[in-house]
């Protein structure tokens, strides 16, 4: 666009084809989305939790045996219930909290600083396992399909989370489109088996693949354990409805009107999905398999195994690997609320070129990334780590509007707090349902880093207050005062950089001292002293040359001790101007010695001394400008002066 600045560099223009060119504030809206497209941005996750929510309710209930199986169809109403409870919720949330956050921005408006880090620190690990688990879904249905891609799962994995993190990067509008088609196809694919299924099914004399494992012996009683066991494994389906309530800034305007219509669109999608394979799964009896899925032996005996099962196969496995794309919509906003809110270092606040919180969404990428290659992108590794995050922030939410509906007591406040109250219970239960039959088989992983991310987010906001203090923030300081600037110039040699230090520090001041470190005792030192010395006088520069005398190696040590007494003994202001050799091509930096990187590392401590490095640029060829008229040398100058 106009006004853009030109990428320099085959990197940068690499960069800026991946990622697009910078968007203004005023074309920000590209990059905010629809009702509709927030279903392949922020709806993802939950949409395809149908291909293992209804699975896990199925698994637990099995170890009854075939007579259990038949509270399948129950536990799904009550899920579909609890999902409506929750859907009735965040669009409250919504309401109330316009700014994003979610569980989080509930927690801290009404249940205090402690509640709000918990909901924040939980719902980061569930957006790190789901990313994890989506992508490592994916490439398992897609490495079920062709077991020779089987050693390359990982690096399968990590590609995946390459694309989906660029496409972020690029933003989330484009995203959003991006995956529109895939996400519309997997819902009517879904739809469309259930249909058939419910009203004329191919496929009832189609043979089923593997074998079957369920118990030859059960239990003639299906106890309260087993039952509510089964009712939170299957409240798995459910991760993935908090996303919109927390990107609601993500939205076109009117954002409230159009995050609260994706809210209810994925509720009713999501709840009719449920109920239709629940009711599947009831009538033929659908039981755990081997190398078989309870979706894809649902899908075979509906449309047969014909070039409708294998689209919707292949949809499902692809959607299960873009369902990712729910955390990198929701993370960055949550991580910029936190930042602003001094829990996580301000940068997470920042946007990048794209409008797009991009240091949230590189965060997120590494903690996944990390993640997949610690299991070996196995998604049962994962699994028992899966919902607890999530479970955790729908308590808390719901307890906060129990709180927020009782202190503000709008119109029918007893009826919605009764509401919110139900569904803090219920989502509480099963997290300590969760916690409890998961602890051992790796949710002691959640427990732990959960107060880990909550201890880092009291240190950083107890660091940000002490800052805050020590700087004087939100104070009014007294009147600012000058000083007089007395610049010293570490110089190594008489040459072109050398002047060009010396004029850049004239600018500064008219109190100037040139300083070179001269080794005492060195038979080899000495012929180079006298001759800069000589050369100095020769060249007549009108600053001062002083030479510091040391018995050691290292010329970092002389100019600090120098320039403390310089400190001590004068009543000015210090500035260190150290001169820079820049090479016109990157792939030469490594040929320097880097001595103002050391030196400049010494200084910066010091309290009083202002340290900056002025740069010079140079070709191969050794052509700096010299010899040009004083005019086109300033004008050079201002151009390449870097910012210190």
């Amino acid at each position: 666009m106009p006004g853009d600045p030109a990428p320099t560099g085959a990197w940068s223009r690499t960069w800026r084809l991946l990622i697009g060119s910078p968007l203004s504030f005023r074309r920000l809206s590209k990059e905010q989305i629809t009702p509709v497209e927030g279903l392949s941005a922020l709806s993802l996750d939950a949409l395809t939790s149908v291909a293992y929510g209804p699975e896990a309710i199925i698994v637990v209930l099995a170890a009854a045996g075939a007579g259990a199986l038949h509270l399948v169809l129950p536990l799904t109403v009550a899920i579909v219930m609890l999902l409506a409870i929750l859907v009735f919720s965040y669009r409250q949330v919504i309401d109330a909290y316009p700014g994003g956050g979610g569980a989080y921005a509930v927690s801290r408006a009404n249940l205090g600083a402690g509640a709000s880090r918990l909901a924040a620190a939980a719902l980061i690990v569930d957006y790190t396992l789901t990313v994890a688990v989506s992508i490592a879904a994916g490439v398992g249905a897609l490495v079920s399909a062709f077991p020779a891609l089987d050693p390359a799962t990982v690096p399968i994995c990590l590609g995946i989370l390459a694309l989906v993190t660029i496409m972020n990067l690029r933003g989330l509008g484009e995203t959003a489109r991006a995956f529109l088609l895939p996400t519309m196809l997997f819902i009517v694919g879904i739809l469309a088996i259930i249909a058939i299924g419910l009203i004329h099914p191919l496929g009832l004399h189609t043979r089923q693949p593997g074998h079957s494992l369920l118990p030859t012996h059960y239990l003639k009683t299906v106890g309260v354990l087993l039952i509510l066991k089964a009712f939170s494994a299957g409240c798995s389906a459910l991760t993935g409805v908090e996303a919109i309530a927390n990107g609601v800034p993500l939205f076109k305007q009117p954002r409230v009107t159009r995050a609260k219509r994706t809210e209810l669109l994925l509720g009713l999608i999501l709840g009719v999905m449920l109920l239709g394979l629940a009711v599947l799964a009831h009538r033929w009896h659908i039981g755990p398999r081997s190398d078989q899925t309870v979706l894809s032996q649902i899908t075979a005996l509906s449309v047969g195994r014909t070039w409708a099962y294998y689209v919707v196969s292949v949809t499902v496995t692809v959607v299960l690997a873009l369902a990712a794309n729910t955390s990198f919509g929701g993370l960055p906003v949550l991580a910029s609320l936190l930042a602003r809110d001094n829990y996580l270092p301000h940068l997470f606040s920042l946007r990048g070129d794209r409008q797009v919180f991009a240091n949230g969404i590189w965060a997120l990428a590494i903690m996944s990334g990390a993640l997949l290659v610690a299991v070996g992108g196995n998604t049962n590794t994962l699994i028992p780590l899966f919902a607890i995050g999530v479970f955790t922030g729908f308590t808390l939410s719901q307890i906060g509007l129990v709180v927020h509906w009782r202190s503000g007591r709008p119109p029918r406040w007893r009826y919605r707090a009764s509401v919110n109250g139900l569904g803090a219970v219920v989502t509480a239960i099963a997290t300590v349902i969760f916690l409890l039959t998961k602890f051992t088989e790796g949710a002691w992983v959640v427990v732990l880093a959960v107060p880990l991310f909550m201890y880092l987010f009291t240190r950083i906001h107890r660091y940000y207050e002490q800052a805050g203090r020590a700087l004087g923030i939100g104070t009014i300081p007294p009147p600012p005062s000058g000083r007089h600037s007395l610049v010293v110039v570490p110089i190594v040699s008489v040459s072109s950089l050398t002047s060009y230090a010396l004029s850049e520090a004239l600018s500064l001041s008219d109190e100037i001292i040139a300083i070179h470190v001269a080794l005492e005792y060195s038979e080899e030192a000495e012929p180079h002293l006298d001759a800069l010395q000589r050369r100095w006088q020769e060249w007549h520069p009108g600053v001062p040359l002083q030479i510091l005398r040391t018995e050691y190696a290292s010329v970092v040590s002389p100019i600090v001790q120098y320039i403390d007494e310089l400190c001590r003994t004068r009543d000015q202001q210090v500035v260190v101007l150290i001169p820079v050799a820049i090479p016109e091509k990157l792939r030469y930096i490594l040929l320097h010695n880097h001595m103002d990187l050391v030196l400049s590392n010494a200084l910066n401590s010091k309290p009083g001394v202002v340290v900056a490095r002025v740069g010079m640029r140079f070709d191969a060829a050794g052509k700096t400008g010299a010899g040009q008229s004083r005019d086109a040398e300033d004008a050079r100058r201002r151009r390449e002066r870097p910012a210190s």
